[in-house]
């Protein structure tokens, strides 16, 4: 290599690296380089009363009622953190289910602390994250 070439890091280097990491921390490095992608910001960064797009991998989802009503809730992670889900009055949604990548936008609160979105604006991604 050149003085005037730029340093690349060796296969070797990332092969060894892949070896000595955990699956769930290379899938939670490639959620965060997808966010970019998508336009949306890192669940970690998101505050409570404003208004947020994210982007991730829903881990679960439940059908659970609130005040008597029904509510579907889903769990996304982004490999930063975690935001729920919620549409108010839904028992189910199409394509809504678990390991399903998804966009989601909407203001963002805290209950009981943790981070919620509810009856977000949602767009279902492709596996892949294309």
């Amino acid at each position: 290599m050149s003085a005037a070439e730029p340093h690349k890091p060796s296969r070797l280097r990332g092969f060894f690296r892949r070896l000595t990491t955990s699956q769930t921390e290379l899938e939670a490095e490639e959620l965060q380089e997808d966010l970019d992608r998508h336009g949306a910001t890192p669940i970690a960064r998101c505050g409570g009363r404003r208004r947020f797009c994210v982007a991730g991998t829903l881990r679960t989802v439940t059908l659970r009622p609130r005040g008597g009503a029904p509510a579907l809730e889903a769990e996304l992670y982004d490999g930063s953190d975690v935001i729920d889900l919620v549409w108010l009055g839904r028992r189910k949604i199409a394509g809504i289910e678990p390991g399903r990548m998804l966009r989601a936008e909407g203001l963002v609160s805290l209950q009981d602390g943790r981070k919620v979105m509810f009856n977000p604006r949602y767009e279902l991604r492709p596996a892949g994250g294309a």
